[in-house]
């Protein structure tokens, strides 16, 4: 059996670990969007409570007629699209800055990950960080209008680790060629700068140990 690849001497990260830091991010920015969407998400549903009302009434009646349903609020899709730039927007400031200068978000701490370049140990920096957002969180999330083709695109990437080999690369790490690996529990918050206690063998997924 080969041996793990170990990225700059470190283990690649377990994709339980990655998905954790996934939530807990995910639970963050959810918390954001309650604050800064929350607003625009109550009028969305204003707008839209008297035509669902209509057909869930309809529905308990086993009338599958669509005549005469009340019209959707004029706002209606205004709004929808508002709360998903916003969303997109939020999850932007919060992922992008802080990956692209240390590799990690709060999850990632958490959890004790880390994603980094394929070459060299060292800071992301905005456009890799920015590219590797926008292959799950930008593009994606703008496309949850489209009869939530920007959730499967999500649920897609979120699951791909589970079948890239030997690397565990998620579709974005692919994109933004970057791994992600797990820190020691000596110092997780080491700052990149900092390779003390790292391998200085280059990465070879294909070299015996």
């Amino acid at each position: 059996r080969m041996p793990q690849p170990r990225p700059h001497g470190l283990p690649l990260a377990g994709f339980g670990r990655r998905l954790a830091a996934r939530l807990i991010d995910f639970a963050i920015v959810l918390a954001l969007n309650v604050v800064v969407n929350g607003w625009f998400v109550w009028r969305f549903l204003e707008e839209m409570e008297p035509y669902w009302r209509e057909v869930i009434r309809r529905a308990m009646e086993g009338n599958t007629s669509r005549e005469g349903l009340p019209q959707i609020g004029e706002q209606a899709g205004g709004l929808q699209l508002a709360i998903v730039a916003i969303a997109a927007a939020l999850w932007l400031a919060y992922e992008v800055p802080a990956t692209a200068s240390s590799g990690q978000t709060i999850g990632k701490r958490v959890m004790r990950i880390r994603a980094v370049p394929l070459t060299a140990y060292e800071p992301l920096g905005f456009g890799r960080a920015l590219a590797r957002w926008n292959t799950y969180g930008g593009v994606p999330t703008l496309l949850w209008c489209c009869f939530g083709l920007g959730v499967l695109i999500q649920l897609v990437d979120a699951l791909s680790p589970l079948f890239d080999h030997p690397l565990r690369q998620a579709l974005h790490d692919k994109r933004a060629q970057t791994v992600v690996v797990q820190l020691p529990h000596s110092d997780p918050n080491r700052p990149l700068n900092d390779r003390s206690d790292l391998q200085e063998t280059p990465h070879d997924p294909d070299r015996k140990t």
